[in-house]
């Protein structure tokens, strides 16, 4: 507990309407197969994935279609059997602008699975083979991260986690996808909260859910009740609950430091979808080809939560729940407060689209900004204790290294301080801003001092040839010298040793 919690008490956070009904009342609905899907190769953190089929190729469903590539990296799988029509960008940009590299699948509507390989007796496997049926599984963090899961895993064999905390607090507006997926899958989820404890050899397992969701509450405590390991922990309904770092201090009482990570404290984190597809790629030998999502706002006309396959267009997505109702003022990935606005429809789904939203324009309610009265609003509700008014002040300023020295790169853009503004300054986009120009200069002055780093070598390298050349000149001259006095020695010693020749008198007599 940090000094300002014991001594002023929770503070932190906003309570915004959740919007998660009606969409969270209905139970899942499996979306039916699309004519086409288009899997990005990088829907994780780290490397980009390698395709490893070819256009023209037919594939099954589930059938790894690019590899992992390095440490952190993450293989992806066909979500539908067809053929590969296209490697490369797709068409439609990524809302953020940078182009995707997808491997574009036509489906054959047959949906025809791969033959699965699933375990048994799950527990009769060591962690490093679980780890390992994890990673081929294309297993990566549900609940927005998109780590490797597998990766996090393997810490508990190089680190000594004694807690598994399961998030199911599921903070954001609107969304309630993991809320429905407790209510309707708890049983899976907790086969495969059972098989990560057994793989990062953690003592318990706490589920932290919201307590605004009962109904997912009573039926992970049905579920979980034969297993004493684990714990279904209510939480209080404040955003963002559902970071890492605040889930970790509600359940556990540890603060984790600024520059360490949860396992440091011996804590891991996994959401509770990405359990659930432990659990599927354990006991079934399922790789993550789809999962489940919210579709909701007040321009959809049948919302409610979707199991989609990878790659599926949210065009797609709507033309299946019926369209808008209405018009759409914005359409947001994810959540209001974190989500990314999407400025087209051609953009498909991923490991990490937990919900899409289509908002009316008087659930976006844009203003513009106004001068900031300094009233510190913004102080009392950021979750990590910075100064967001001052952060942006001196980003305002261009004085980023000032922004950098209190705590910008600790802020974990929930929006908390520009919810509660009264001026409604969009101090998060300040930040995001500042993080993304900080790291471009970080990296130029890296390519700067990696060119320094070439101009000095290539410096000392030419040094060192004209050296060795003037060496090897030196070396050869000295030779030449040395078999010439070698030669004339050689000459005068024979001259030496030569018998005296015979004088002949110019009248041919001897002398």
């Amino acid at each position: 507990m940090g000094i300002l919690e014991k001594i002023f008490g929770k503070h932190w956070g906003v309570h915004p309407d959740d919007h998660k009904r009606p969409a969270a009342d209905l139970p899942i609905k499996r979306l039916p197969v699309p004519p086409r899907v288009y899997v990005p190769l990088s829907q994780h953190v780290g490397a980009l994935a390698r395709p490893i089929v070819m256009v023209g190729q037919d594939v099954l469903k589930g059938q790894c279609i690019a590899e992992a590539q390095g440490n952190i990296s993450s293989p992806v799988h066909a979500s539908t059997s067809g053929r590969v029509v296209a490697i490369g960008e797709i068409p439609a940009p990524h809302p953020s602008g940078l182009p995707v590299q997808a491997i574009t699948i036509a489906s054959d509507m047959e949906d025809r699975w791969i033959e699965c390989e699933p375990v048994a007796d799950p527990f009769s496997l060591t962690p490093q083979e679980i780890a390992k049926r994890v990673a081929a599984a294309g297993i990566v963090g549900l609940g927005g991260a998109t780590f490797p899961s597998a990766v996090k895993l393997a810490l508990g064999l190089r680190s000594k986690i004694r807690t598994l905390i399961v998030n199911g607090s599921e903070c954001e507006p609107y969304l309630s996808c993991d809320d429905r997926l407790m209510r309707d899958r708890a049983e899976g989820i907790i086969k495969g909260v059972r098989v990560i404890l057994h793989a990062t050899g953690a003592r318990e397992a706490k589920v932290g859910i919201e307590d605004n969701k009962p109904e997912a509450i009573e039926a992970m405590r049905v579920a979980a009740a034969s297993f004493k390991e684990i714990t279904i922990c209510p939480v209080p309904a404040r955003y963002p609950m559902g970071s890492d770092r605040q889930l970790i201090v509600e359940l556990t009482g540890k603060e984790v430091p600024s520059d360490a990570r949860a396992a440091d404290v011996g804590v891991i984190v996994h959401n509770v979808g990405t359990a659930y597809a432990v659990h599927e790629a354990i006991y079934h030998g399922r790789p993550l080809v789809s999962r489940v999502m919210t579709l909701n706002g007040g321009a959809v006309a049948q919302p409610g939560n979707y199991e989609v396959p990878i790659g599926t267009l949210v065009d797609d997505l709507f033309a299946f729940c019926g369209g808008l109702k209405g018009t759409a003022d914005r359409f947001i990935m994810g959540g209001p407060m974190m989500g990314s606005v999407l400025p087209h429809l051609q953009v498909p789904v991923v490991k990490g689209t937990a919900g899409i939203l289509a908002l009316t324009a008087a659930e976006v309610a844009e203003r513009e900004p106004d001068p900031c009265i300094r009233c510190g609003s913004c102080i009392r509700a950021c979750p990590m204790g910075l100064l967001p008014l001052e952060m942006s002040a001196h980003i305002r300023a261009d004085d980023l290294p000032g922004a950098d020295d209190l705590g910008l790169r600790d802020c974990i853009a929930c929006g908390c301080c520009a919810y509660v503004c009264p001026s409604h300054i969009p101090l998060v986009q300040y930040f995001y801003h500042a993080k993304g120009e900080l790291s471009a200069r970080q990296r130029a002055q890296l390519r700067q001092e990696s060119s320094k780093k070439l101009v000095a070598a290539r410096a000392e390298r030419l040094e060192r040839e004209s050296r060795e050349k003037a060496e090897a000149a030196a070396r050869r001259k000295a030779e030449r010298d040395a078999a010439k006095k070698a030669a004339a020695a050689a000459a005068a010693a024979e001259a030496a040793t030569a018998p005296p020749s015979t004088a002949t008198a110019i009248d041919g007599e001897p002398a």
